[in-house]
């Protein structure tokens, strides 16, 4: 049976290059043709750059919702996927290098985080629960549009790739992502409503162009470790690392925008994470590590990688924004229109 690529109409727009490797990747998909930049020049890159960022991005997409024009046939493209592994590459290796010294046991990754900070000083939830004005509030979900638009995609990937006790509690801690069943309350659904009380463009990939490299590098990550089955302990690790942190995160959150007026249902996307991530810290630390390492026990040192290196990237982007903010700048790109 013969089947035919098909090139989708509507989708996501592709956004302007901002350097060599993503101009690169853009004449690829705006041509049909294949890359011109050889994986050399990924050498050349910073890995934390926005040229090196915003082209993981660009090809990751292909395996999510793709992009208006680009055909489907595109996401297992040999020639892109070549550069995307130099690429990838790249990303690992500045990834490790940076956490060398982390600790390698579950035990001692997870310890410093199932403990609330006594100094909040720099934690940006705290910040925008104490201070923050709406117009901050408003960029903060545009940058987390990115991921919140298709929260939990990338951690179902890792679902074929278990078995058992950790298999399970994946499904019932995505199940819950999902909505239990209820297009209303589906995860993405409720940051689409969230976005709309703040007068923000819901559409998915609406705010690529604005968001900076440390954002794109936290997606990144996900689709890196959801795409490699090599990485599945990886990916555990920072799914565990999200649930953990989520609770105290998304409280902060939901009175920062009570505090500012910010409208019902953008309270409701924390307030749901309040009580829903903290059930799913118990069972993802209990049974969905538990049950890997009981399966496969040779993978704690990627369990306790991935959570570090979510930490390593979420103190990134934090202290991104808080110093544009800091400094009277957007944490963005360019700034937002007008408040709503």
């Amino acid at each position: 049976m013969t089947t035919t690529a098909t090139t989708p109409e509507s989708g996501p727009i592709l956004v302007g290059g901002r350097g060599a490797l993503s101009d690169a990747i853009l004449e690829a998909l705006n041509t049909g043709r294949p890359p011109t930049n050889h994986a050399v020049a990924v050498l050349a890159a910073d890995p934390w750059g926005e040229d090196l960022q915003l082209a993981l991005y660009l090809l990751y997409e292909l395996h999510y919702r793709g992009f208006a024009g680009v055909g489907d046939d595109r996401e297992w493209d040999p020639d892109l996927l070549r550069l995307r592994q130099a690429m990838e590459t790249r990303f690992l290796h500045a990834l490790r290098t940076e956490l060398a010294d982390a600790p390698r046991s579950v035990e001692e990754a997870f310890a410093p985080l199932l403990v609330e900070p006594v100094d909040l000083t720099d934690s940006v939830s705290h910040l925008l629960e104490t201070q923050g004005e709406l117009w901050q509030l408003r960029e903060y979900a545009a940058l987390r549009s990115l991921y919140h638009l298709k929260e939990a995609d990338p951690h179902i990937w890792v679902v074929p790739r278990l078995t058992g006790r950790a298999k399970a509690a994946m499904v019932a801690i995505e199940y819950d992502e999902f909505g239990a069943g209820r297009a209303a309350d589906i995860h993405a659904q409720l940051f689409a409503d969230l976005m709309d009380d703040l007068g923000l463009d819901h559409t998915y990939g609406r705010y690529l162009d604005r968001a900076p490299a440390p954002l794109l590098a936290t997606v990144n990550l996900m689709s890196l470790f959801g795409l490699h089955r090599a990485l599945r302990g990886a990916l555990v690790g920072h799914f565990a690392c999200v649930e953990v942190t989520s609770s105290p995160g998304s409280r902060r959150m939901a009175k920062a925008m009570r505090r500012c007026g910010a409208g019902p249902a953008a309270e409701r996307f924390y307030t749901e994470h309040v009580e829903a991530d903290a059930v799913h810290e118990q069972v993802v630390r209990r049974e969905v590590i538990g049950g890997l390492l009981a399966d496969e026990p040779h993978l704690e040192p990627d369990v306790a990688f991935g959570c570090a290196a979510t930490v390593l990237l979420e103190d990134r982007l934090g202290a991104h924004v808080r110093e544009a903010w800091e400094n009277g700048h957007s944490a963005l790109r360019t700034r937002l229109s007008a408040e709503p």
